[in-house]
């Protein structure tokens, strides 16, 4: 039996995870004004991994793999952090900070559909439901509601910003079934570690150095907050939660990320929010508790527990 305090402990790790995840968008969009997304990514890789390895090495860690998991952590670190930072970057180039954490939340249903696919899930009518739902909600974060008023760089944002979703749901799933077996820690440091390496051409190439030099107090908070508390603390506390709950209960707070988002956008970035939008990140949140189930029933535990 675990002890109600290890586990109000894992519960506030959990938390703290998914508020600094929903907080780095706001952060992302607060820098692109001087850095192009390549050199953000730079610099955000660069802080994240000097702030792992100091990690791994207070703590005693070590840094040894098996050989024949290099190419899993290669693939996994190209689509994981590569891939996934530069879309979402990009993406925040030409839409919302609170319209990409809605956007994230709908990362789930992809998962959904591969695991139907490739791990012979089975669809169910709640789940066709619920995608359904979290579509429509999708849409109208999209359009906010002014089916005609699209122009095409907000176009191309939104596209990235799912696409960036469905990289994840694919990345998922591969971390699952490749199962490499070393400390999340480790390999949070060398996924990080790959992204910096594959950005430096980049950088070389756009001279990222000479924007560098024009970011203010400010903007290097914000960068890093983004190396060492959304690359680095974050996914350490995620990894701490995950020794006490299961991965079915520390996945609930997911749900909380896009309120993070809308949040710190309103504060600091005084982005005007939508009703429409709300209402459409209420409907992907829904549709997303609908396909997978593990809200509702989380709750039910909870208030079991409070019962008894």
């Amino acid at each position: 039996m675990i002890p109600f305090k290890m586990k109000l402990a894992s519960s506030l790790y959990a938390t703290m995870s998914i508020t600094f995840w929903g907080i780095s968008f706001v952060s992302t969009k607060a820098v692109l004004d001087k850095l192009d997304p390549f050199t953000l990514l730079v610099v955000r890789f660069g802080i994240g991994s000097m702030f792992l390895l100091f990690l791994i090495l207070a703590l005693g860690g070590r840094l040894k793999i098996p050989l024949n998991y290099i190419p899993h952590l290669i693939v996994l670190g190209i689509l994981g952090v590569f891939i996934h930072q530069v879309f979402q970057a990009t993406a925040l180039l030409t839409i919302d900070a609170s319209s990409a954490g809605w956007l994230i939340s709908f990362s789930p249903i992809f998962t959904v559909i591969l695991a139907m696919l490739f791990l012979h899930e089975k669809m169910t009518l709640r789940k066709a439901f619920g995608m359904t739902v979290a579509v429509c909600g999708v849409l109208m974060v999209t359009t906010q509601g002014e089916a005609g008023s699209f122009d095409l760089a907000l176009n191309i944002g939104y596209l990235l910003m799912v696409l960036s979703t469905l990289n994840w749901a694919v990345y998922s799933v591969l971390l699952k079934k490749l199962s490499v077996p070393i400390p999340p820690l480790v390999l949070t440091f060398y996924m990080s570690t790959l992204g910096f390496i594959l950005t430096i051409p980049f950088l070389i190439r756009n001279k990222g150095w000479s924007e560098m030099v024009l970011l203010s107090p400010s903007e290097w908070t914000h960068l890093l907050f983004l190396g060492i508390f959304v690359s680095g603390v974050a996914y350490w506390y995620w990894a701490k939660a995950l020794e006490v709950l299961d991965a079915s209960q520390v996945s609930v707070f997911l749900y909380l990320e896009p309120i993070a988002t809308l949040i710190a956008a309103v504060l600091l970035l005084h982005e005007k929010i939508f009703i429409i939008s709300v209402i459409g990140g209420i409907m992907i949140i829904l549709g997303v508790v609908l396909v997978n189930g593990q809200l509702l029933s989380a709750v039910h535990r909870v208030m079991m527990r409070f019962r008894s």
